[in-house]
């Protein structure tokens, strides 16, 4: 299947009431810096939510593992979008920045994401999944 929608934009500023920020987080839920905090401070993050759905955002799990830690966290998010088919989700490069992770470990993990039209990814993944 191919990726036929738009991409994340480099910079969300707002949303729509059924968008989500997807961002990287630790699972202490400590949103003090990159997209978490922009999640907290702009989005409703709730402090001290390390997974799942909170305030407009979705919080997956980056600091606390490797790329097998993140692969699971990363499922459990794709069962989320699949569960909530009215919300659209705009990934944003999860991992890619405090985390230290690249895009070429990072974005294959989204490669069943490419099936969910509600599943918005940042265009460096995409292209790492369609190589």
């Amino acid at each position: 299947m191919e990726y036929n929608r738009e991409y994340t934009p480099e910079f969300i500023t707002e949303l729509k009431t059924n968008e989500i920020f997807v961002f990287g987080s630790n699972i202490r839920g400590f949103h003090g810096g990159g997209a978490a905090r922009i999640a907290n401070k702009k989005f409703g993050a709730e402090w001290g939510v390390g997974e799942g759905l909170t305030g407009q955002c979705y919080a997956l799990p980056t600091m606390e593992g490797g790329v097998d830690y993140i692969a699971e966290k990363v499922r459990r998010f794709l069962e989320c979008a699949k569960t909530h088919p009215e919300m659209k989700f705009y990934v944003t490069k999860i991992a890619c920045g405090i985390a230290g992770f690249t895009v070429a470990e990072i974005g294959p993990l989204f490669s069943d994401a490419i099936m969910l039209e509600n599943v918005i990814l940042p265009k460096e993944f995409v292209e790492e999944i369609e190589k």
